[in-house]
């Protein structure tokens, strides 16, 4: 069967409103006085993974649940303007949002609406059937539909990767996504001990490779026994917020791995992505393209020590 779509990205499509504030954890007060303001636009987890993924010439397909709403016409416009095929799924309860305050030096506190998710939600398994036959990868988001769609691409012979966000290593919620996928990425964020999960996570479930996202610090890969580790990179320009580092890190990873790059080459890639959206304002949804994450990771690769 011909494989049009390179990776069918499921889920995380949502809309943040992003508030300035002049300090994280911000003060008690009556009231402040934020600049440059607030702004609402399309783009979460899942929008920029396909974004991403989009940037780096990768056919790629969107599905989630959206809402009749204002919120559901801001993702629909963004995949619309940009290119990327969108199945939207009639979502009664609304389109995902959130608030995402950001301090002056780039982290943020999101605040999610979980009155715009049920339990019940789920896709249609015939779409995401079809869907799946015809891509190379699926890229799974941690959420309700997306729990229930893990058996129909198991059987469609895709190959999965997730996001576990900031996972602390033992909340089941996580696990169907972590012990399914081939492909796990995790934040240390909240890993008391990230090799001891990343281990569990390679013994319980089918992931060739296991990467954890440290900030900062670089990542680290477990796909046999050694852990290795890869630093950080310098980012491009001034850092001004780190939303959406993590997603254009898979979605650098995943290029690099679909291309049948060593999986050094990928957590770099990973890396140069991921450095790069911590320069792009949170009000704005914009990924590097191919041409600079190849020129950047070749330079690195050039200047690294033998």
């Amino acid at each position: 069967m011909s494989r049009d779509i390179d990776v069918l990205v499921l889920g995380g499509a949502g809309v943040d409103t992003i508030v300035h504030v002049p300090e994280l954890p911000l003060p008690y007060a009556d009231s402040h006085m934020i600049r440059p303001g607030i702004e609402t636009r399309a783009g979460q987890t899942g929008d920029f993974v396909a974004l991403g993924l989009h940037e780096l010439g990768l056919r790629t397909h969107h599905l989630d649940m959206l809402g009749d709403d204002p919120e559901g016409d801001l993702v629909r416009a963004l995949h619309r303007d940009r290119g990327i095929p969108l199945t939207a799924v009639p979502q009664p309860a609304g389109t995902k949002r959130a608030v995402n305050l950001v301090g002056p030096d780039g982290r943020r506190l999101s605040l999610y609406d979980d009155t715009r998710s049920r339990d019940a939600d789920r896709f249609p398994e015939r779409t995401v059937r079809e869907l799946a036959a015809a891509s190379r990868h699926a890229h799974v988001s941690i959420t309700h539909p997306c729990a229930h769609a893990l058996p129909a691409l198991r059987e469609a012979g895709v190959t999965l990767s997730t996001d576990l966000h900031n996972w602390d290593g033992e909340n089941p919620y996580h696990e169907p996504f972590a012990y399914a996928a081939d492909i796990v990425f995790v934040s240390t964020t909240a890993l008391a001990d990230p090799e001891r999960t990343m281990r569990r996570v390679r013994e319980r479930g089918r992931a060739e490779v296991v990467v954890a996202t440290a900030g900062a610090e670089g990542a680290y890969l477990l796909a046999g026994d050694d852990l290795i580790h890869v630093p950080a990179v310098p980012p491009p320009a001034p850092v001004v917020d780190s939303n959406g580092a993590g997603d254009a890190f898979a979605a650098g990873f995943l290029f690099g791995r679909l291309a049948g790059e060593p999986l050094r080459r990928c957590a770099l890639y990973g890396a140069v992505a991921g450095a790069h959206a911590c320069t792009v304002p949170s009000t704005r949804a914009e990924a590097v393209s191919r041409a600079e994450l190849v020129s950047r990771t070749a330079e690195l690769e050039t200047a690294a020590p033998a």
